[in-house]
């Protein structure tokens, strides 16, 4: 790590205030300059897909239900510790669980998408929603319900079916297909599934093709 320092002022530089000068140049040029502010909330933003904001709980079309499968790992994974699931297990099918409560405390969350990548049924989701601010606590601390209507929202705002969205977060970077469950193997960049990526074995195996390639013009 290179440090720099700051040249020791002359004393020329100590009478004209030079530095007082310059801030006064600059001041006078961004004056004169296009405006780069964004006019909000007239000029709305372009929100990318995969944007972190809003939290919903994934409404399954088959049963009007919550997809949540209650395995807990969103809890778990949770470094802010914001997540509160309440389950109790299925009478009919004794492998299932059923959702009684699930509830975030987004005033704590810290929007890292861990919950996303780690449900096996992409079941949560921070969806692309950002303007959602509240004057009380209780607006944004999330129970089920309320995550399931947020997602009735987002579902209605899209301009394309439902079935048919995809958040990058339910596909973790960098993982090859056949290691996910099946309900993430859902279809996404190149750039995002890692295929664009040369790290690990395919780093690997760039590099001996890259010394075969050399070896073979020496000769």
């Amino acid at each position: 790590m290179q440090i720099q320092y700051k040249p020791k002022r002359t004393w020329l530089a100590t009478i004209f205030q030079v530095e007082i000068l310059q801030g006064m140049a600059l001041t006078l040029r961004r004056l004169f300059s296009k405006p780069i502010t964004r006019q909000y909330p007239e000029e709305k933003p372009q929100i990318k897909t995969g944007f972190r904001g809003q939290h919903a709980l994934v409404r399954d079309p088959a049963t009007g239900l919550t997809k949540c499968i209650g395995c807990m790992r969103c809890a778990m994974a949770c470094p802010s510790r914001c997540i509160r699931i309440r389950s109790h297990k299925d009478k009919e099918q004794w492998n299932r669980r059923l959702i009684d409560d699930y509830r975030i405390e987004a005033l704590r969350c810290v929007y890292c998408g861990y919950c996303e990548e780690v449900c096996p049924v992409n079941a949560i989701v921070l969806t692309e929603v950002f303007e959602y601010a509240a004057y009380d606590r209780q607006s944004i601390f999330f129970n089920m319900e309320q995550l399931l209507a947020n997602w009735d929202r987002f579902a209605a705002q899209m301009n394309q079916p439902v079935a048919d969205y995809v958040n990058p977060f339910w596909r973790p970077r960098g993982l090859a297909e056949h290691s996910l469950p099946v309900g993430k193997r859902m279809s996404v960049t190149p750039e995002w599934s890692g295929e664009q990526q040369v790290v690990g074995r395919k780093w690997q195996q760039r590099h001996n093709q890259e010394e075969s390639c050399k070896g073979g013009v020496d000769v």
